[in-house]
This record gives structure tokens, C-alpha cells and sequence, in this order.
């Protein structure tokens, strides 16, 4: 397995976020251990994973047809009124 892992400081500096604002996504589970971060042997350290965080940062951005509303739910999906 051959996945670039990062740090909190490390992701907070790569995606142009707050530490504090990554903590909060991850007690929001917007970031899910075992998909989005781990805590190796077990520890304290939290290490996330580059690739999955890229691919779901990717994938949340949706293209919506002019004037199409929809409002957005706390699991990321829309809801298309």
C-alpha cells in the first residue's frame, strides 16, 4: 500500500484550512477514521490520507444547472427542492 500520509499541520498547510476547522470535520464526521485518517499502533497521532481526502474534496463539488436550488445535508449529499 503506497498512500502519501500527512499530518494534521501538514493537511491544515496543503488544503489551506485551519487545524482547528480539520478537528471539527473530523468530530462532524466529515472525515472518517479508517477512510480519511488513522491513528497508527493504536497512538494518539493522527495521520491522514492524501488520496482520500483529495478524492472526496473532489467529488463534494457538484455541477448544478443554472437556477437548479438544492440545499445541502449534514452527510454532503444536496436536496434537490
Amino acid at each position: 500500500m503506497k498512500s502519501e500520509l500527512l499530518t494534521t499541520d501538514e493537511l491544515s498547510a496543503r488544503i489551506k484550512y485551519d487545524v482547528r476547522t480539520i478537528r471539527e470535520r473530523m468530530k462532524d464526521s466529515v472525515l472518517l477514521e479508517g477512510v480519511h485518517y488513522f491513528r497508527p499502533f493504536g497512538g494518539r497521532k493522527i495521520l491522514y490520507i492524501w488520496e482520500a481526502i483529495q478524492r472526496d474534496m473532489h467529488a463534494s463539488v457538484s455541477v448544478r444547472p443554472i437556477g437548479m436550488v438544492g440545499i445541502p445535508m449534514a452527510n454532503g449529499s444536496t436536496l434537490h427542492a
